[in-house]
């Protein structure tokens, strides 16, 4: 679980710091109702969750802790590029790397809302 928690921890740094997804009202907005330690948590307990490790996610689903965010397509391409950053920086192996992205790929229908 420490290996998920840092790189999900400059993950989420990264997602609120990038001024292209703060363009967006909606998720700047999202971003200032659930700060970063909140969403740091969700999100590891998530990928511990879905990656077969001791953890039990009970948070909403993407569906319901995204709708309002109003992502479009060019927002989910940056949060990808975000996340590859923090998988490099740790040095995630490819392997594991290609295992998150399949995960993460399956959510996107439910956090895309537009175009």
């Amino acid at each position: 679980m420490k290996g998920i928690t840092v790189v999900v921890d400059d993950f989420i740094n990264r997602l609120v710091a990038n001024k292209e997804l703060n363009k967006n009202p909606a998720i700047d907005a999202g971003r200032k109702s659930s700060p970063a330690p909140y969403l740091k948590f969700q999100v590891s307990q998530m990928v511990c969750w879905v990656t077969g490790g001791p953890c039990k996610y009970t948070g909403k689903t993407m569906k319901e802790s995204h709708v309002h965010l109003n992502i479009s397509e060019k927002e989910w391409g940056v949060m990808a590029k975000e996340f590859k950053k923090s998988l490099d920086k740790f040095k995630v192996p490819a392997a594991e790397q290609k295992e998150l992205f399949d995960i993460v790929g399956t959510t996107k229908a439910d956090i895309v809302v537009r175009k």
